[in-house]
This record gives C-alpha cells, structure tokens and sequence, in this order.
C-alpha cells in the first residue's frame, strides 16, 4: 500500500487520513523516528498504522505513542513489540518550541505519514494541530461536497 510521491521521490509507509479531518493543521515538521530492522521491514510491507497514535514530550524527549507495527515474522525471535513507545528524533529547540505549543497554546503532536526520504531514512511527519469541534468538522464536509459538485459540474458544461 506504499505509494511514490512524484514530485520529490518520497515513499509514503504509511498515512493517517483522519488526521486532517479531525484536526486543525497549524504546522508540520520532518522528524527522525528510531526503528529496529524488523520495524522498517514490516512498515516496507506496507503494515504500519499511526492512525490512533499521538506524540509527547516526556522527559526531554519526543515519542510517539500507541502506534501499531505488526511483528515481521521472518525476524523470528528478534522480533519487536507491536505497541512500544518509539522515539523522535528532534533537534533541541523544535523539542522546546513544540513542548511550549502543547502545553501553552492547548496544541496537540499529531503523526501524519511515514515515509521513506530521499536518503531512503524513514521518516515521521509531525503535525502541530488542534482538534476541531464537530460544527467545524461538518463544515469541513460542505465544503468537500461542494468542491467535487463544482468539478462535476465544470466537467459536464466545459
């Protein structure tokens, strides 16, 4: 299910959909995210899920928690644990800025995608987000039906 980003060679591992329907996307950024060689090759396979997944600054550090990789089951007995904490890896001051906007401005550390770089480094891509109330969700749904309407309706007269 990986798919190729044409534009600038990314491959997507996996992708959380939801994210942008129940969030308010303020900013995004490009983490490292420190995985075993069993973790890459199940997340390659295209079984990685970040949906229910969430990030925290806990003790100086970045991890991502509650993400679900399946056990690669080639790696026999050095396989990992599908739900264990995974750290970031951020530099110092994104760390703080990122910590000051979750616990000042009400913010949440959303994961979006993980993807493969240029570089072929997995990474996490780390949205700064706050969560919508559900008359912004239905009004997100409007302008999506009206959006796809609008191109039925150019294609059918132009």
């Amino acid at each position: 299910m990986a798919t190729t980003d044409q534009k600038n060679g990314q491959r997507n591992l996996s992708e959380n959909r939801r994210a942008r329907f129940d969030y308010e996307i303020v900013e995004t950024i490009e983490t490292g995210i420190v995985l075993t060689g069993s973790e890459i090759k199940s997340i390659a396979q295209g079984k990685g899920l970040i949906a229910e997944s969430y990030a925290s600054c806990e003790g100086g550090e970045l991890w991502l928690i509650n993400s679900h990789i399946p056990e690669y089951f080639e790696a026999s007995r050095f396989n990992h644990e599908p739900r264990r904490r995974r750290k970031l890896l951020v530099h110092r001051k994104e760390l703080a800025r990122l910590a000051n906007a979750v616990g000042r401005d009400g913010m949440t550390l959303v994961p979006l995608r993980i993807y493969y770089n240029e570089k072929r480094r997995a990474k996490l891509e780390l949205a700064v987000a706050r969560g919508k109330k559900s008359h912004d969700k239905r009004e997100s749904i409007k302008d999506r039906e009206w959006g796809r309407q609008k191109q039925r309706l150019l294609k059918q007269n132009g």
